[in-house]
């Protein structure tokens, strides 16, 4: 047993956001426990992981063995197991590292303990899962879920019930992106099957933003402290073949790194009312600035300790939709990079697909709509508006009038074209709904009355067609 006590400062965090503690680890070990113990206070966060000797300054591809944020106070790593969010596998001998996060330092500083445990009877050395890839034949529109969570990082529930949710929710691909860990991937590679199909992805966390990392194998490493170092982040992620999407660019955690590269843009995050409108309203300016975004949703769901029933604060709340010519991990994430898809408000939500000339949303076109070559593709929003936007703004609005309707559009779009499905006979349905949800508690995100009444509630946005200079 190890003793380890130290007082970190808002000095340490000026220096840097992460503490490093080192501690030996004993030739022979197969198995180390740390438990953590402060005085935590809401001014008072701070976050737990581990390093073995291999890691190194950002960005290190190796030796990380596992994160747990501000969700555990302690964990263990042996050769056969470990705790959710930390890896199992090969103990090496020598100098690891605890690794703090000074998310929140109070002014007069924390004092912090460390324990130390070492075990080294005898144990077998469990592989890391091998990634599967089931295909489901058939061209189509499939309906996932691409950010959530489980106990591997800060929900409560386990891999066992989001599957379970996925399931209820009748989801045809999901994407768990546990925080700044992949260990989720010990029980979904396991179980990724052509009936629900698991994509790679991992959530980078930092306090000035958040990123999704998807299709790459690899742990990516999180430990950015510099605004530019963004773009070292997405050279890694690209080099290894992924996609990179900011999150949430909204209160409370906007993205406030410089942008990079980056494939996607997650527009809606949780229920539309998260003001989900300052998000979308970022994603347009880019698409005006001229960048090509490919605009992809997720629920940000918790998995609670227990299998909820469907409502507005469920699984798949949004609902990403892509067109896929069958279902498969690589096709996902080829429609995902080529923006062949749509968000909508949940499972069930409407359909809203976009063409122009016949080119499908995320072509590029060499030539401006004229003669009613832009076509949307409605269904399920009987009442509602058809919203057509393009780099100056909103340039047009529909009423919808049938459950399953085509609209035209006669106009020379600026740069790009795309739609957007405004709640307008169903509004107050869907506010009641939420108010439901909500139950006695305040309203969320900071959400005022006059937001729920004025703000327009979208039910589906689509993925742009661009146009050739």
């Amino acid at each position: 047993m190890l003793k380890y006590n130290l007082h970190l400062t808002p000095a340490d965090k000026a220096r840097s956001p992460y503490f490093y503690a080192p501690f030996d680890v004993p030739v022979g070990t197969t198995r180390l426990e740390v438990t953590m113990r402060y005085e935590g206070a809401s001014d008072c966060i701070i976050d737990l992981g581990c390093a073995d000797p291999r890691l190194g300054d950002f960005p290190s591809e190796q030796g990380f063995r596992g994160w747990s944020g501000g969700a555990r106070d302690r964990f263990f790593v042996a050769t056969d197991d470990a705790t959710p969010g930390y890896v199992h596998g090969e103990m090496p001998a020598g100098i690891w590292r605890v690794i703090l996060g000074l998310y929140r330092v109070p002014e007069h500083g924390v004092d912090v303990e460390l324990t130390f445990a070492f075990d080294d009877a005898p144990r077998p050395h469990a592989p890391q899962p091998q990634r599967p890839r089931p295909v489901r034949k058939g061209a189509g529109w499939y309906r996932g879920d691409l950010h959530c969570h489980t106990f591997h990082s800060d929900a409560k529930g386990s891999p066992e019930l989001l599957h379970a949710a996925a399931k209820q929710a009748g989801l045809d691909f999901l994407a768990v992106a546990d925080h700044n860990t992949t260990t989720q991937r010990r029980y979904f590679h396991a179980r990724s099957s052509p009936e629900l199909v698991f994509v790679r992805a991992m959530e980078v966390t930092t306090a000035e933003g958040h990123a999704n990392v998807f299709g790459v194998d690899d742990w990516i490493d999180f430990r950015m402290t510099r605004r530019e170092d963004a773009h070292k982040l997405s050279q890694i992620v690209h080099e290894k073949g992924g996609l990179l999407s900011i999150n949430h660019d909204k209160p409370t955690i906007p993205w406030d790194y410089e942008l990079p590269r980056i494939d996607c843009m997650e527009v809606w995050q949780q229920p539309w009312f998260a003001r989900n409108w300052i998000s979308l309203r970022r994603y347009q300016e880019r698409l005006a600035s001229g960048r090509k975004l490919s605009a992809i949703g997720g629920s940000d769901y918790h998995q609670p300790a227990r299998l909820l029933p469907e409502g507005p604060f469920a699984l798949a709340r949004p609902t990403t939709v892509l067109w896929l010519p069958e279902l498969s991990e690589d096709t996902v994430l080829e429609a995902m990079k080529a923006g062949h898809g749509y968000v909508t408000e949940g499972p069930t939500g409407p359909h809203l697909a976009l063409t122009v000339d016949g080119a499908p949303m995320g072509s590029t076109v060499h030539s401006t709509v004229s003669g009613g070559r832009a076509e949307a593709h409605v269904m399920g929003a009987a009442g509602d508006l058809l919203a057509w936007y393009d780099a100056s703004g909103e340039i047009a609005r529909m009423p919808i009038e049938d459950v399953d309707q085509r609209f035209r559009l006669e106009a020379a779009p600026k740069k790009f074209l795309r739609c957007e499905i405004l709640a307008h006979a169903s509004h107050a349905a869907l506010v009641v709904e939420f108010r439901a949800a909500v139950g006695d508690a305040p309203l969320p995100w900071g959400l005022t009355e006059a937001e729920l009444e004025v703000e327009p509630l979208r039910r589906a946005i689509s993925n742009p067609v661009y146009f050739a200079p």
